[in-house]
């Protein structure tokens, strides 16, 4: 092959290896069904992995054990700060106190959420609201989540934490419950 007939190939073998990564992104991103599983950019997974942490959140309000279960990962390892419980069950054994409603009711929402480069890593992290059945009282902390995209499409708690809660009054607890959005803020 001469010179000129191999770089004239260049183009077409251009155009082919591009069109070959659109379709891997594009079966990456289906499910059986034709469900598109992989967010199309990092903006959207950001807003899915937003919608997921207050779906966290509300099965817990829900005293919903099965749906709570569902937004973890299997190998999730919580209290990464200082002695950890792993694994999904251990976890869901843990909190089953604070599924059922009876040892403290605990809010939390995102306030901030960022996917890493990979496209399905997330970390999201936003204030925690306790409040204690007995007395009535109010203490405020953070938390902070690492998500994980599974190979279902789902993206589930791989890690979590916070920082102990402090006690707050009536105006902090309203500004706690000003500052929910339940919409994906604008990158």
């Amino acid at each position: 092959m001469t010179r000129g007939l191999r770089l004239s190939w260049l183009p077409l073998l251009a155009v082919l290896a591009a069109g070959a990564r659109a379709e891997e992104g594009q079966a990456g991103g289906e499910q059986a069904g034709g469900e598109q599983a992989t967010p199309v950019s990092a903006n959207d997974a950001r807003c899915v992995v937003w919608a997921r942490e207050l779906g966290f959140a509300d099965a817990l309000i829900r005293h919903d054990p099965a749906a709570f279960a569902g937004f973890l990962h299997a190998d999730a390892v919580f209290g990464v700060g200082h002695q950890p419980t792993r694994g999904r069950d251990a976890i869901l054994a843990d909190w089953m106190p604070l599924i059922e409603g009876k040892a403290l009711e605990l809010r939390w929402y995102p306030e901030r959420v960022s996917v890493g480069g990979d496209g399905r890593t997330a970390y999201s992290s936003g204030p925690a609201l306790y409040r204690n059945p007995r007395d009535g009282t109010y203490r405020l902390g953070r938390f902070g989540s690492v998500w994980q995209q599974d190979a279902d499409g789902q993206w589930r708690v791989i890690f979590d934490d916070g920082i102990r809660p402090v006690p707050i009054d009536e105006a902090g607890v309203k500004a706690f419950e000003a500052g929910r959005r339940d919409t994906c803020p604008a990158a």
